[in-house]
């Protein structure tokens, strides 16, 4: 088996935590432009028709009289 050459250490801590945060970060959004082709539109939200208008609509009527 052939060894992968290391990564040169040039880089501070705080570099190397930032470099994995942006290929995990480059990784997602491989992955979700990849998912959203045949799906339900092009709304990402888990809550669909939150506010939509209302199951049966109210009729107010006024008092007559007295």
């Amino acid at each position: 088996m052939a060894e992968t050459p290391e990564p040169e250490n040039d880089e501070t801590p705080e570099d190397e935590m930032k470099r994995k945060f942006r290929e995990a970060l480059e990784r997602k959004r491989n992955q979700q432009a990849g998912s959203g082709a045949g799906g339900r539109g092009g709304d990402p939200s888990k809550i669909h028709g939150a506010h939509g208008p209302a199951a049966s609509k109210r009729s107010f009527r006024r008092k007559s009289g007295g």
